[in-house]
């Protein structure tokens, strides 16, 4: 069977992901607080907010490597715990590139759960992964080490791993970060495939404009939901500015629009 097969058929009426309530506390500090929101099948969804507005406590409460002090993740209706319809594609100050693998060997860890422990890829695990590679234009260095590539070729070999493991959720905390924009617009490519397929994709960009031209609906975050809907919907200067407080100018123009400018922001690690 092809990896390019049409995904499983399941209850149009049910959410891929709904994520009810939700707070996460580290140490008696906030890091989200009753957060809500579902998305649907192949939406393409991009979360934005500050530094420390909990978009990587988000993601990984989603993949669950964190639990929750109040409320439910439900991804296709079942918690998300070892799910394996989930992809997580972490940030990239988070991977070790050192460790010594090649880009094959780190697209088929996206198969371990399928071939189970101690035991040997199939022919059909080894199709799977090259499919994968030829999709997002990898299988020439199928053989190169991790570490050798570039920030734009990494991220494709981990999209490649999610695409290997035949997710229907993908997660991808700031994809985009640090990438030219030739690279941020072949993400978007394969992001484009991945929607046809039927795949949700949820990614937290720094870039609002990326954000709202990008992406099917936008999620303005500050530990709050602030704001959940179209770009046009969302992106008001009442909101923006209640998600980023005095690190965000706003101007207004003679249509009515407004310029943003939040590079004060920086571009540090989101933790909590």
């Amino acid at each position: 069977m092809s990896l390019f097969a049409k995904p499983p058929v399941h209850n149009e009426s049910e959410a891929v992901l709904a994520v009810k309530d939700v707070s996460v506390r580290y140490n008696g500090v906030v890091a989200l607080e009753d957060v809500s929101f579902e998305l649907d099948p192949g939406e393409r969804v991009a979360v934005v907010g500050p530094n420390g507005a909990g978009k990587s406590t988000l993601f990984k409460v989603v993949a669950g490597l964190l639990h929750v002090t109040h409320g439910t993740v439900t991804v296709r209706g079942h918690a998300p715990g070892g799910h394996v319809c989930i992809a997580y594609v972490p940030q990239r100050n988070q991977v070790d590139w050192t460790f010594p693998v090649n880009v094959t060997d780190v697209v088929m860890m996206g198969r371990i759960r399928q071939i189970g422990f101690l035991r040997w890829p199939s022919q059909h695990d080894r199709r799977i992964v090259r499919q994968s590679l030829e999709l997002v234009n990898m299988a020439h260095l199928a053989d190169r080490q991790i570490g050798e590539l570039s920030g734009g070729q990494q991220q494709r070999v981990f999209i490649a791993r999610a695409l290997a493991q035949e997710a229907e959720l993908m997660l991808m905390d700031e994809p985009f970060t640090g990438l030219d924009l030739t690279s941020q617009q072949d993400i978007l490519e394969i992001m484009n495939v991945l929607q046809q397929r039927g795949v949700t994709v949820l990614v937290s960009t720094h870039d609002l404009s990326l954000a709202a031209g990008a992406f099917d609906r936008l999620m303005l975050l500050n530990r709050r939901l602030i704001g959940f809907g179209k770009a046009a919907e969302v992106l008001t200067p009442e909101r923006l500015a209640e998600t980023y407080g005095g690190r965000l100018q706003l101007l207004p123009t003679s249509q009515g629009a407004f310029v943003f400018d939040n590079a004060c922001c920086g571009d540090h690690h989101d933790h909590g």
